[in-house]
Protein backbone atom coordinates (compact mmCIF):
# COMPACT_ATOMS: atom_id res chain seq x y z
CA UNK A 1 0.00 0.00 0.00
CA UNK A 2 0.91 3.18 -1.18
CA UNK A 3 -1.23 5.26 0.33
CA UNK A 4 -0.42 7.35 3.56
CA UNK A 5 -1.94 5.89 6.42
CA UNK A 6 -4.50 9.02 7.39
CA UNK A 7 -5.53 7.93 3.16
CA UNK A 8 -6.11 4.92 4.03
CA UNK A 9 -8.28 5.24 6.80
CA UNK A 10 -10.02 8.05 4.87
CA UNK A 11 -11.03 5.73 1.73
CA UNK A 12 -12.16 3.13 4.24
CA UNK A 13 -15.85 5.59 4.74
CA UNK A 14 -16.59 4.84 0.76
CA UNK A 15 -15.19 1.39 0.03
CA UNK A 16 -17.72 -1.17 -0.71
CA UNK A 17 -18.58 -3.86 1.84
CA UNK A 18 -17.05 -7.06 -0.70
CA UNK A 19 -13.53 -4.60 -0.62
CA UNK A 20 -13.76 -4.31 2.96
CA UNK A 21 -14.10 -8.06 3.56
CA UNK A 22 -11.28 -8.31 0.94
CA UNK A 23 -8.62 -6.10 2.43
CA UNK A 24 -9.42 -7.99 5.96
CA UNK A 25 -8.33 -11.14 4.50
CA UNK A 26 -5.39 -9.31 3.46
CA UNK A 27 -4.61 -7.36 6.71
CA UNK A 28 -5.68 -10.37 9.24
CA UNK A 29 -5.16 -13.13 7.08
CA UNK A 30 -8.19 -14.97 7.90
CA UNK A 31 -12.14 -14.71 7.07
CA UNK A 32 -14.12 -11.19 8.13
CA UNK A 33 -16.01 -11.75 10.94
CA UNK A 34 -20.64 -11.75 9.99
CA UNK A 35 -20.40 -8.33 11.80
CA UNK A 36 -21.92 -4.52 10.36
CA UNK A 37 -19.92 -2.34 8.22
CA UNK A 38 -19.09 -0.10 11.16
CA UNK A 39 -17.31 -3.30 13.17
CA UNK A 40 -15.13 -4.01 9.71
CA UNK A 41 -14.46 -0.27 9.21
CA UNK A 42 -13.40 0.11 13.08
CA UNK A 43 -11.12 -2.69 12.77
CA UNK A 44 -9.77 -2.20 9.83
CA UNK A 45 -8.85 0.78 11.03
CA UNK A 46 -6.95 -0.02 13.86
CA UNK A 47 -5.04 -2.71 12.12
CA UNK A 48 -3.95 -0.12 9.74
CA UNK A 49 -2.34 1.69 12.36
CA UNK A 50 -1.31 -1.12 14.18
CA UNK A 51 0.73 -2.10 11.32
CA UNK A 52 2.35 1.13 11.01
CA UNK A 53 2.94 1.85 13.92
CA UNK A 54 3.13 -0.84 16.01
CA UNK A 55 0.77 -2.60 18.32
CA UNK A 56 0.20 -2.58 22.00
CA UNK A 57 3.41 -3.11 24.35
CA UNK A 58 4.03 -6.29 25.74
CA UNK A 59 3.76 -4.72 29.34
CA UNK A 60 0.31 -3.42 28.28
CA UNK A 61 -1.40 -7.17 26.70
CA UNK A 62 -0.20 -8.54 29.99
CA UNK A 63 -1.79 -5.81 31.88
CA UNK A 64 -5.47 -6.40 29.94
CA UNK A 65 -5.29 -10.20 30.71
CA UNK A 66 -4.53 -9.84 34.66
CA UNK A 67 -7.43 -7.40 34.42
CA UNK A 68 -9.56 -9.79 32.59
CA UNK A 69 -8.35 -12.22 35.03
CA UNK A 70 -9.67 -10.22 37.77
CA UNK A 71 -12.55 -9.99 36.04
CA UNK A 72 -13.69 -13.35 35.54
CA UNK A 73 -11.04 -15.60 38.04
CA UNK A 74 -9.31 -16.82 34.88
CA UNK A 75 -12.37 -18.14 32.81
CA UNK A 76 -11.41 -17.45 28.94
CA UNK A 77 -14.94 -18.44 28.02
CA UNK A 78 -16.76 -16.38 30.73
CA UNK A 79 -14.70 -12.91 29.15
CA UNK A 80 -16.46 -13.51 25.76
CA UNK A 81 -19.32 -14.17 26.99
CA UNK A 82 -22.15 -11.15 27.21
CA UNK A 83 -24.40 -11.73 30.09
CA UNK A 84 -27.29 -9.88 28.83
CA UNK A 85 -26.87 -11.36 25.12
CA UNK A 86 -28.01 -7.76 24.15
CA UNK A 87 -25.93 -5.91 21.10
CA UNK A 88 -23.29 -2.96 22.37
CA UNK A 89 -24.46 -0.40 23.11
CA UNK A 90 -24.42 2.24 20.29
CA UNK A 91 -25.45 -0.46 17.55
CA UNK A 92 -27.88 0.72 15.12
CA UNK A 93 -30.35 -2.06 13.90
CA UNK A 94 -31.31 -1.87 10.46
CA UNK A 95 -34.78 -3.19 9.41
CA UNK A 96 -36.57 -2.52 6.18
CA UNK A 97 -40.46 -2.76 6.58
CA UNK A 98 -42.66 -2.40 3.34
CA UNK A 99 -40.50 0.17 1.94
CA UNK A 100 -39.45 1.88 4.23
CA UNK A 101 -36.01 1.98 6.36
CA UNK A 102 -36.07 1.63 10.13
CA UNK A 103 -32.70 2.50 11.78
CA UNK A 104 -33.00 1.40 16.01
CA UNK A 105 -30.14 2.39 18.39
CA UNK A 106 -29.13 0.33 20.98
CA UNK A 107 -28.42 2.46 24.39
CA UNK A 108 -26.98 1.23 27.92
CA UNK A 109 -30.49 0.90 28.71
CA UNK A 110 -32.36 0.33 26.25
CA UNK A 111 -33.62 1.33 22.77
CA UNK A 112 -33.91 4.64 20.36
CA UNK A 113 -36.04 4.71 17.61
CA UNK A 114 -37.02 9.13 16.01
CA UNK A 115 -35.27 10.10 19.53
CA UNK A 116 -38.30 8.47 21.57
CA UNK A 117 -36.54 5.44 24.18
CA UNK A 118 -38.14 2.36 24.53
CA UNK A 119 -37.07 -0.34 27.10
CA UNK A 120 -37.36 -3.31 24.27
CA UNK A 121 -37.01 -4.26 20.57
CA UNK A 122 -40.53 -5.53 20.45
CA UNK A 123 -41.85 -2.45 21.80
CA UNK A 124 -39.80 -0.58 18.83
CA UNK A 125 -41.28 -3.22 16.69
CA UNK A 126 -45.09 -2.53 17.95
CA UNK A 127 -44.90 1.13 17.49
CA UNK A 128 -43.51 0.67 13.68
CA UNK A 129 -45.52 -2.16 12.55
CA UNK A 130 -48.75 -1.17 14.83
CA UNK A 131 -49.11 -4.88 15.71
CA UNK A 132 -47.41 -7.63 17.97
CA UNK A 133 -43.99 -8.64 17.15
CA UNK A 134 -40.75 -10.45 18.60
CA UNK A 135 -38.43 -7.28 18.61
CA UNK A 136 -35.58 -10.15 18.24
CA UNK A 137 -37.48 -11.68 15.56
CA UNK A 138 -37.95 -8.33 13.62
CA UNK A 139 -34.44 -7.02 13.62
CA UNK A 140 -33.11 -10.21 12.78
CA UNK A 141 -31.66 -11.07 15.99
CA UNK A 142 -33.74 -14.03 17.19
CA UNK A 143 -31.35 -16.65 16.26
CA UNK A 144 -28.54 -15.17 18.05
CA UNK A 145 -30.05 -14.37 21.13
CA UNK A 146 -29.33 -17.58 22.82
CA UNK A 147 -25.71 -17.90 21.59
CA UNK A 148 -23.09 -17.03 24.23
Amino acid sequence: MTDTVLAQLAKLKTTPTPDLKRQWRDLFETEPPPYNRRFLESRLAYRIQELAYGGLKPATIERLKALGEQFDSGKVDVRSRRFDNRPIAGTRLIREWQGVEYAVTVLHDGYEWQGRPYQSLSAVARAITGTQWNGWAFFGLKNRRGQA
